[in-house]
């Protein structure tokens, strides 16, 4: 089917029931590296939110799309989007700033994404309920089934905008919701591009409805009851702050991390160091789950961080656009600048700089760090940038007690021979994911993704966010 989104234009007014709407205001959005305007975006006002939530809801009111029809949606819209594999590519290395291999391996997780939800809208079920196992209910027969929620508000940051959209509206979509997706404003492009592969897939129009703005959009979609539940991927004072807004409607929040990486002494060091190395400055290291503190065994301190800068001086820092980059820009330079400032805060209370601290305008390059303590903001909080800092521990509990030291919990990593201690770090750590012999770094799509405490609330991957994005209904029958 033919998309009224017109994308052949620079210009993306919001997307609600099919149709553009202009607003207003119009906000450019800018290459990261080169910083040339590449787009401009209609900037939403609260009339708009209102008429998106109205078209979502009507939208799901009137659904008739049966599971195996969302099934073969999505499953179009995964091959949809391998046959535009170079466009989408190349458009993440532009409005992100995204090396053009992360962008190929973020394309790879969208693909795989919309198939594993495709695949998960086959799945839906429910349980029988044995009522007749208490007196008085033996001519009842009860079952649970799953049903839709409604309308659901998502909310996307600027680091993955193609996958963690797909993350947010493949689910949705699976489990027979409709959608308002409110796009990073630096970064929005990717969720009409989306949008686009999913309508031309077969979606109807008015499933998924965009709406471009700030903060106050935000707030916007807070203010409405007709949305049944939030799914939100950012900052942890926004995600505690739509938790205190959304009342009693669910949410799954996805917020920051500090990630912990810990080598003990018996692990492969060439291969801990490798892998660490390529994946501390993966997005130039703007990921919640990006490498950030690095606890090494004190025996094998010195072996491990040579191997590890080894590896570091080798990367390629520059265009995103040349495949040879591993490392580009950060969203802004004025993220940058923090990132720098960061470090020059650690440096003057006594940290050791081990490579890189040079700031180009956005570009920060690779930055290690040795000497630093716990309450320094490089360790204490997620630095989002692509800095990282190498520490000492004596023992295997003392590493993970400095891994727990912390107000996040979404994810870390262990490097060992020794399944004992591998099997200590998967209960001890206090993380809603243990890696063991790889890097914080690693997501597989299929698996539950989400932290404990500061980290966030509910989980993400197709199965478990189809979960979230349903709710059990208990059926009695009264024989």
């Amino acid at each position: 089917m033919e998309s009224n989104m017109a994308m052949n234009t620079d210009m993306y007014p919001l997307y609600i029931g099919g149709k553009r709407v202009e607003t207003n205001k119009i906000v450019p959005v800018f290459h990261k590296y080169t910083g040339e305007q590449i787009a401009s975006i209609a900037w939403a006002e609260q009339c708009h939110v209102e008429e998106a939530v109205s078209c979502a809801l009507q939208t799901f009111r009137d659904s008739t799309l049966a599971p195996y029809e969302r099934y073969e949606i999505l499953l179009k819209a995964s091959s949809i989007a391998e046959q535009r594999r170079e466009e989408l590519e190349r458009s993440l290395c532009r409005e992100v700033g995204k090396p053009r291999k992360d962008a190929k391996g973020e394309l790879d997780r969208v693909i795989n994404t919309l198939r594993l939800s495709a695949e998960e809208a086959k799945r839906i079920s429910g349980e029988m309920v044995p009522l007749h196992a208490t007196e008085g209910a033996e001519n009842r027969i009860g079952f649970a089934i799953r049903v839709p929620r409604g309308v659901i508000g998502a909310i996307t940051p600027f680091n993955y905008p193609l996958l963690l959209s797909t993350h947010k509206v493949a689910p949705a979509i699976a489990a027979g919701n409709t959608v308002v997706l409110k796009p990073a404003p630096n970064t929005p492009i990717a969720s009409f591009q989306l949008v686009e592969i999913l309508e031309e897939a077969g979606l109807p129009q008015g499933y998924v409805n965009i709406i471009t703005g700030g903060a106050e959009a935000g707030e916007w979609m807070l203010d409405d009851p007709r949305i049944a539940m939030y799914t939100f991927t950012g900052s942890e004072a926004v995600g505690a702050r739509i938790k205190e807004r959304s009342g009693l409607r669910p949410v799954t929040l996805e917020l920051g991390n500090n990630s912990p990486n810990i080598v003990h002494s018996d692990a492969d060091l060439g291969k801990a160091a490798g892998a660490l190395a390529a994946r501390s400055f993966h997005n130039a290291g703007q990921a919640c789950i990006a490498v950030q503190r690095i606890f090494v065994q004190k025996d094998v301190l010195q072996e491990f961080t040579n191997k590890y800068l080894a590896h570091v001086q080798q990367l390629v820092v520059g265009d995103p656009e040349d495949p040879a980059t591993d490392v580009g820009p950060m969203i802004s330079e004025k993220e940058a600048i923090r990132a720098e400032e960061w470090v020059h805060e650690a440096l003057s209370e006594g940290a050791e700089l081990l490579y890189g601290g040079k700031r180009e305008g956005a570009m920060m390059y690779p930055t290690v760090l040795a000497k630093t303590r716990p309450e320094m903001k490089v360790n204490c909080l997620e630095v989002f940038a692509p800095v990282v800092t190498i520490s000492p521990y004596e023992t295997i509990e003392e590493a993970f007690t400095i891994a727990n030291n912390s107000a996040y919990g979404l994810q870390a990593g262990l490097f060992t021979s020794d399944l004992n201690i591998a099997m200590q770090g998967a209960r001890k750590l206090e993380y809603g994911g243990v890696i063991i012999n790889d890097v914080s770094t690693y997501r597989n799509d299929v698996m539950p993704y989400g932290g404990i405490k500061n980290s966030g609330l509910g989980k993400e991957g197709p199965r478990y966010a189809v979960e979230e994005m349903t709710e059990l209904r208990m059926v009695v029958l009264n024989l």
